[in-house]
């Protein structure tokens, strides 16, 4: 079972929160929804959140002890996979899909027995489909694509870039709609635009590769990608990210 984390932040019901996510499982989902098909949680109120209603850096050790505990518990116990967490609105939530229950009290009792000070909620319910896992931790389209762009400006920075520096940045689409092509292709252009070549992936799929002259910064290039998102979409075609040179200082 392959496994690797990602985190990134979204909106909840009008509020922001981190997301923690086990990227890898979703890989093997088909394979195992039926042994793990129940979702479990373990719900924390924070002691001091900070202004967002997430966590600070004050109670990080505590809560970080806390996340550990429960992990060593659930392989003493063996009764699932761990698969987020989510910081929002003043509480941790810990999320798991369990293969069996029997023994669910046990698991917390010997994860929280050294954290009787906070007030801790829990329970477990069937999920044969996964569907917390697709539709809260999994991250849409464009939550995807920011998650992207802060990897790219992190290597970017970490090899001396000068993320405000403007330069050629290029782009790559493919279309599910041919019929669509010239319109969209027209309307890049509009927008400042330069077509470099059409292309195919290795599927055969028809796409564009194109650029424009803007500056990567983290802010901007979320701007101009997930903008991006929205014009393909309306004309058939999915967006598949974007590539630059570096830019020193």
């Amino acid at each position: 079972m392959q496994e690797y984390w990602e985190i990134y932040m979204k909106n909840l019901d009008g509020k922001p929160a981190s997301i923690l996510f086990n990227a890898g499982i979703s890989m093997d989902i088909k394979k195992i929804k039926y042994i793990y098909p129940q979702i479990a949680f373990v719900k924390v109120k924070l002691k001091e959140p900070n202004e967002k209603g997430l966590l600070s850096e004050n109670e990080k050790p505590e809560i970080s002890f806390l996340e550990d505990k429960l992990e060593a518990s659930l392989i003493k116990f063996r009764i699932g996979k761990y698969v987020g967490r989510i910081f929002h609105n003043g509480y941790v939530t810990f999320l798991y899909y369990l293969q069996f229950t029997y023994n669910w009290q046990d698991f917390l009792n010997f994860a929280l027995d050294e954290h009787s000070s906070y007030k801790i909620t829990s329970a477990f319910q069937q999920d044969e489909d996964w569907n917390y896992y697709y539709n809260l931790l999994y991250p849409n389209t464009k939550e995807w694509q920011i998650i992207q762009n802060h990897k790219a400006c992190d290597v970017l920075k970490e090899r001396g870039d000068n993320l405000y520096q403007v330069r050629a940045i290029e782009h790559k689409a493919f279309f599910n709609d041919i019929t669509k092509k010239d319109k969209l292709l027209k309307l890049l252009e509009q927008n400042g635009f330069k077509i470099q070549k059409e292309i195919k992936n290795s599927d055969g799929v028809e796409g564009v590769n194109f650029y424009r002259i803007d500056k990567p910064f983290y802010h901007d290039i979320d701007k101009l990608t997930l903008n991006l998102i929205d014009i393909l979409q309306d004309y058939g075609a999915i967006y598949d990210g974007w590539e630059t040179s570096i830019a020193k200082y």
